[in-house]
């Protein structure tokens, strides 16, 4: 059952689309449609169709309901089928009527065409039959006329030659002078071929002298150059057709035009006016790059662009023009690119950028023109090179006024160190980053004009990549970061500017501006330079990573060598008050010398100053009693052993032999050694130099009973004060032992302070 709606849903389909072409079995192409044939007897739509098995078929493999329905099925198709078919007759009949109509008066218009066609054939062989009878008639006159017909062109021509002298002189009267060419070059070759005549060199010398008069007047119409460019252009035409040569006519128009040219250049404002750069340029390219683009213009209508015929057209003329033209603008244009370059290096003020940017913008955009009008020309390129090394220049100028801002920055902060406020070195700090990183700042908006999307010269390579990258990143900030840590450096040799010292505040704070370079400012100047300048950037740049060793590697040479010259301050005090005393007559000690307040008070002071500016930093634990420690000659097994009741001349072996195996069993102390970045370790650092100065000078001295008891007192003063500065304060008890020590054993008559004593003595000083 579903085949059988099958095939009727597929009759209907082919119904609509053409009922008639698949009644007579044609395709769309009306062509017979070929279909494989079925051999099954059983294929009701075969060629081969049985009904008799079909129905056996059916009656043995099909139950009633199932023949009821397919008989019934069978019934719809027939009736479909003939409905179809009614339908299919009554859509054609009318069509087929039409055509019958239209066969009929077919045959009824071809009847008339074919009776006036023949009227039409009948015509025609009445036109052949008189056609050939007047040319039989005209025959005998036809040669004749022929003959007369030569010879009256002939004597046209004569007449021509004749009357060519008189026809001369009426066009240059009338100033026809395109006209008085024409008729000469038509008469040229014949007059030339008939010169051995008399009658004809005779028209030949008068013609030639006319013409002659003519080139003249031409020549002078040309020099001039005050006609449109319409009639200068025939002049220049007429000259060549007049075998005028065409590289004198090229160097006579060039010539007329350098003078004009040169003038529009001298009449420029000098480089080293007042006028600014913008009105200088503008001048420039109104006057000078106008007139170099209208001659150029000019010139190629005439000589280049203009369309060649006949023998001109063999002398290749448009290809020398070319040349000449070429070596004129370069020439012109090199003298001008000079005076143009003279004025730039005048622009050396940095305070505004967009006025040099600009000039160089409207001077790069009409240099195009001459590129449009010339193509080959070098003089864009120049001119282009020109920009480029403007701005180059202009970085370079950037640089150094970036130094000489930091240069002077460093001058203002030194004054302002002298003041005694010690609270002024934070502030000098946060005003001098923020001074310098806005100064970089304006430097990069100023730089970053020569890239602005509106100026026609960002779009060349060189400003897209190699200025960006080396120009602006490398030249100009990654060249300022290492000025700043290069001249911090300086900083560290022992003399300064004119001989003087540099304050050691200064490098302090100095140190602590490299570090935090290191730490954060180096990589935000760079990020914020490459988001400006470096979106398409591919050449090596200097790593941040590399800047930020190069900043710390200074941070630190600075930091160490501020605790070596606070170091040698307090040493040199502590030097002159060892060396200027007289050690072994002084008197018995009731107060603590004023060098030792005054070493406590500098130290006091510094420490105040580096914890303004770095982090206070790791302590070892102290002990309960730290400055309560007691340095008396008897404090430690080396002393006892060497100042005991046994004590005879003939022992110093043994007290050496207990002092040097005491010091094997002692932590060595690096005095110069590197220090950290904080405030402990700079400290340290200084009580370490300052302690161990002390410690030599008293190894060069010998002392009394009084100078004994004098060191016991500053010492155990000083061991009340440093312990509080330093990271470990066994370091600070160790020195002061040293020399405590040190001071006995160079004491002609040891006999130490009572300790109770001392303490008094200190706490009252």
């Amino acid at each position: 059952r579903f085949t059988v709606d099958q095939e009727t849903d597929n009759g209907r389909r082919r119904r609509v689309h053409g009922m008639l072409k698949l009644y007579y079995g044609l395709n769309e192409e009306g062509k017979a449609v070929e279909q494989p044939e079925s051999l099954d007897p059983c294929d009701i739509n075969g060629p081969h169709f049985d009904p008799e098995v079909y129905l056996n078929k059916l009656r043995r493999e099909c139950s009633l309901a199932e023949l009821m329905d397919q008989e019934t099925c069978m019934v719809k198709q027939i009736r479909s089928l003939d409905s179809d078919m009614q339908t299919l007759v009554y859509e054609n009949y009318n069509k087929f009527i039409s055509a019958t109509d239209t066969i009929r008066k077919m045959k009824n218009d071809f009847k008339k065409m074919e009776d006036e066609m023949d009227c039409l054939s009948a015509n025609m062989a009445a036109i052949t039959d008189f056609s050939a009878r007047i040319s039989g008639t005209l025959q005998d006159q036809h040669t004749q006329i022929t003959k007369l017909s030569g010879v009256h062109t002939l004597l046209r021509k004569l007449q021509f030659l004749f009357e060519l002298p008189a026809r001369l002189n009426k066009c240059l009267e009338l100033q026809a002078y395109s006209q008085a060419v024409s008729s000469h070059r038509r008469a040229r070759c014949v007059l030339q071929q008939y010169s051995h005549l008399p009658s004809f060199k005779g028209i030949q010398d008068d013609c030639h002298a006319i013409m002659d008069k003519l080139a003249q007047e031409l020549r002078q119409k040309f020099r001039d150059g005050g006609t449109s460019a319409k009639d200068l252009s025939e002049c220049v035409e007429l000259l060549l057709q007049l075998d005028e040569p065409a590289e004198e006519l090229c160097d006579k128009f060039l010539s007329h035009a350098r003078s004009r040219l040169e003038s529009d250049l001298s009449v420029l404002p000098s480089p080293t006016s007042n006028t600014d750069i913008l009105e200088f340029i503008d001048r420039g390219c109104n006057e000078f790059v106008s007139s170099l683009c209208l001659v150029i213009t000019s010139y190629q209508e005439l000589f280049i662009n203009h369309a060649q015929s006949g023998e001109l057209a063999s002398k290749n003329i448009p290809q020398m023009a070319n040349g000449k033209l070429h070596a004129f603008v370069d020439d012109l244009a090199a003298r001008y690119f000079s005076l143009v370059e003279r004025r730039i290096q005048e622009e050396k003020s940095v305070g505004d950028n967009s006025l040099l940017v600009r000039a160089l913008d409207r001077f790069h955009r009409r240099l195009q023109a001459v590129a449009k009008l010339l193509p080959g020309s070098d003089v864009p390129n120049k001119g282009t090179e020109i920009v480029v090394r403007a701005a180059t220049e202009r970085v370079k100028q950037y640089l150094s006024a970036l130094q000489s801002f930091y240069m002077d920055s460093l001058t203002d902060v030194r004054q302002a160190l002298a003041t005694p406020r010690l609270s002024v070195a934070g502030e000098l700090l946060s005003s001098l980053s923020a001074s310098i990183l806005n100064q970089i700042k304006s430097v990069l908006a100023s730089v970053h004009l020569f890239t602005a999307k509106d100026i026609t010269f960002s779009n060349k390579p060189y400003f897209k990549g190699e200025f960006c990258s080396q120009g602006v990143r490398e030249s100009l900030v990654v060249s300022f970061i290492k000025f700043v840590c290069q001249s911090s450096r300086q900083f560290c040799e022992s003399a300064g500017d004119k001989g003087g010292s540099t304050p050691p505040a200064l490098l302090l704070l100095l140190s602590r501006l490299c570090l935090d370079y290191e730490t954060s400012t180096i990589s935000y100047i760079l990020t914020l330079t490459d988001e400006q300048f470096l979106a398409q950037h591919h050449s090596p740049v200097t790593p941040v990573t590399s800047l930020c060793t190069e900043a710390r590697e200074a941070a630190q040479k600075l930091l160490n060598h501020y605790v070596k010259v606070q170091g040698l301050i307090i040493s040199q005090m502590l030097r002159k008050s060892v060396e200027t005393r007289d050690w072994v007559n002084t008197i018995e000690p009731r107060n603590v010398r004023a060098v030792m307040k005054r070493v406590v008070e500098d130290t006091t002071s510094i420490d105040v100053q580096v914890g303004l500016l770095y982090e206070e930093g790791v302590r070892k634990a102290h002990s309960s009693d730290s400055s309560k420690r007691t340095f008396s000659v008897y404090s430690s097994s080396r002393q006892q052993a060497r100042y005991a009741a046994s004590y005879t001349p003939s022992a110093p072996m043994d007290t050496n032999l207990l002092s040097n195996i005491h010091k094997l069993f002692s932590e060595r102390i690096d005095i110069f050694s590197s220090v950290e970045f904080n405030k402990v370790s700079v400290m340290t650092g200084i009580i370490k130099i300052s302690l161990k100065t002390f410690l030599e000078c008293v190894r060069l001295r010998t002392f009394g009973r009084y100078g004994l008891q004098q060191i016991q007192v500053d010492c155990h003063y000083l061991q009340m004060y440093l312990w509080r500065f330093v990271s470990d304060e066994n370091l600070v008890h160790f020195l002061l032992d040293e020399i405590v020590g040190s001071s006995a054993h160079r004491c002609l008559d040891p006999a130490p302070m009572e300790q109770s004593v001392i303490e008094v003595i200190c706490e009252r000083g």
